[in-house]
């Protein structure tokens, strides 16, 4: 059942992100900035973490995930440190994906030869 909700929920945050595409003018950069950034409020809310409970991975993985971590990073931090952890928290949470995300495409680029 677990698999099958999570399949259900990451599909389903993937098909608003292409309804939104197809029936918008939005660039998919903006809809890549947008899902980030409602994931982010959805988590402020506290509505995000009941959607992780329920879909799991499907929750996870989608890009609002990315809003998710950045605040709650935010949060953790600012109970440590105090206001210092609203500048620190948010990097500190994401530092190792945007870490492999960077090394990635580095790697990518080393290695082959794109064609323009």
């Amino acid at each position: 059942m677990e698999f099958l909700l999570a399949f259900v929920v990451g599909g389903l945050l993937c098909v608003a992100a292409q309804l939104v595409l197809d029936l918008s003018r939005i660039t998919p950069a903006h809809v890549m900035v947008l899902f980030v950034s409602l994931g982010a409020v959805a988590s402020g809310l506290g509505l995000y973490d009941p959607l992780i409970r329920v879909g799991g991975a499907g929750a996870i993985v989608p890009l609002p995930a990315f809003g998710h971590a950045l605040v709650q990073g935010i949060i953790r931090e600012f109970g440590k440190v105090g206001p210092t952890g609203l500048l620190t928290g948010g990097l500190t949470a994401v530092a190792l994906g945007l870490t492999v995300a960077v090394v990635s495409g580095l790697l990518m680029a080393v290695l082959f030869n794109p064609r323009g």
